[in-house]
């Protein structure tokens, strides 16, 4: 199993790519610069199996419509964060409001909590407070985990945004807080790290 991570944007934001034998990949969170994402692809001679979103704040998905574009396939995210996704509460100023992927495929993560992509396996886990339809996504046989803007290395996501709930995130770290040491994880900004280390270290964790 392969991991890329990709910087995107003045924000820094984190769009992972995940491959593994079929060259099939997932594109989690393409937050900006979609030719950068596309050559990335390109390079590793990848097909876009899917896109995976862990939350649609603008700042990760501004980049979905051009990709989805370019290499239309299905878009997997929570129908709480789709439904204001496009609409005016997501402008981020001096950002344009994100576009609306045409004619696309949309299914729910929440409809499930096993997901087969190509050969790709995860699991979603419902991890609300940094946006009602923040989710995890767990790749339990590769032992990595794309937490978005749910958990990050020594802090957890803003509750303060239209959409966040502190009481909401407190639950999800918990349940966080209940996966093997040992998983990886990729935040959507800043550096990886590991359930054990946040465990050890993170104040929001304890």
């Amino acid at each position: 199993m392969n991991i890329l991570p990709i910087t995107t944007g003045a924000y820094q934001e984190i769009c992972c790519i995940v491959w593994s034998h079929e060259k099939k990949a997932i594109v989690f969170d393409p937050g900006f610069d979609a030719e950068q994402i596309f050559q990335a692809l390109e390079e590793h001679g990848l097909q876009v199996a899917a896109f995976v979103l862990t939350h649609t704040h603008f700042d990760h998905i501004n980049a979905l419509a051009d990709l989805h574009d370019k290499t239309p396939a299905p878009i997997l995210v929570h129908s709480k964060d789709w439904e204001w996704a496009f609409s005016e509460r997501n402008q981020g100023e001096p950002y344009p409001l994100p576009r609306k992927p045409e004619n696309a495929d949309v299914q729910w993560l929440e409809s499930s909590k096993d997901w087969k992509v190509a050969d790709l396996h995860f699991q979603c886990l419902e991890t609300p407070g940094h946006t009602p339809g923040g989710c995890c996504l767990l790749f339990p046989e590769g032992k990595i985990m794309i937490t978005g803007d749910t958990l990050f290395k020594g802090s957890c996501g803003r509750t303060d945004l239209p959409g966040g709930d502190p009481r909401a995130m407190k639950d999800s770290l918990k349940k966080l807080k209940q996966l093997p040491d040992d998983i990886r994880i990729f935040p959507g900004h800043g550096a990886d790290s590991s359930i054990g280390v946040e465990k050890a270290s993170n104040f929001f964790m304890q």
